[in-house]
């Protein structure tokens, strides 16, 4: 029996896991059952550890392959088909996390505008504003289904099939509100939608018209993607003052963990906030 091919099924009708997520647990898998001595499934924990030891990939990439390896085994061990779990006590390389890349207001502010220059840019603005104002993953803008507005909020499917209620300030209302006339009574469910074989506009499309609008703002296309939006959401969300769980639920992260690393924006504000408030600051002292 193909016990991979049993873990995949039960991924996705249990855990909801996505086509993406699916198909990288199924290379990863693969190519550790073929290269372990004897197969996943009469692994040793050594034998688990040395294959993740030899690997020549990136930390960040073995650490993934791991994280394939725990969820198959834990899986084996629910269903009683191996009594020891092998990657129980894997150790793994340390990897650092880069900090996220983000725009400052003003880029955001001048990306939004030169927007206006693009052919298509009434979607264009829309799509910009959704993702700063709401923070969604550049999947969860493109495949945006038109029953997912409500009001001034976004129903979201996420990761994991979970959802979450996500807001949006009157801007992206109104530039949401235009592009929904404009787009008029398409029959479509998709609020972007196109005529590609997926029926809306795709990652690549919109990442290519977006580093187009970097362009027209005079910012280096090279620090503009989806991505680099949503770090700067919630970037600037926490230098304001927001607090780190709301962030966390509005970004659809299961882990705080993950979500604060945005902390890295808040030595800055800090260093305002002495400077304007603390009763020694030459600042206050020559009001």
């Amino acid at each position: 029996m193909n016990y991979i091919d049993v873990f995949l099924e039960a991924a996705s009708a249990e855990k909801g896991r996505s086509r993406n997520t699916l198909a990288a647990y199924r290379s990863d898998l693969s190519h550790a059952d073929e290269t372990i001595p004897g197969g996943l499934v009469n692994a040793s924990g050594d034998a688990v550890q040395n294959y993740l030891s030899s690997l020549p990939d990136a930390p960040s990439s073995v650490a993934r392959r791991a994280s394939a390896l725990r969820s198959f085994y834990k899986f084996l061990m629910l269903e009683k088909i191996i009594t020891k779990n092998p990657a129980a006590n894997l150790e793994l390389p340390r990897r650092s996390r880069p900090l996220p890349k983000f725009l400052t207001v003003d880029e955001i502010e001048l990306l939004i505008s030169s927007a206006g220059d693009i052919k298509t840019s009434v979607r264009l603005r829309a799509m910009i504003e959704l993702l700063y104002a709401s923070g969604l993953r550049v999947s969860e803008l493109c495949e945006l289904p038109t029953n997912a507005i409500l009001g001034d909020r976004l129903l979201i499917h996420g990761k994991g099939a979970k959802e979450r209620m996500v807001p949006m300030h009157t801007g992206a209302q109104k530039a949401l509100a235009r592009w929904m006339e404009l787009r008029g009574d398409i029959d479509s469910k998709y609020v972007f939608p196109t005529y590609s074989k997926t029926g809306h506009i795709t990652r690549d499309g919109f990442f290519k018209i977006l580093k187009k609008c970097a362009i027209l703002a005079g910012i280096s296309p090279a620090r503009v993607t989806p991505h680099v939006l949503r770090h700067s959401f919630a970037s600037h969300l926490l230098a304001g003052g927001a607090n780190l769980r709301a962030i966390q639920t509005m970004l659809g992260h299961e882990d705080i963990s993950t979500t604060q690393i945005y902390t890295h924006v808040m030595p800055e504000k800090l260093k305002q906030t002495v400077v304007a408030y603390h009763p020694l600051s030459g600042q206050r002292k020559n009001k």
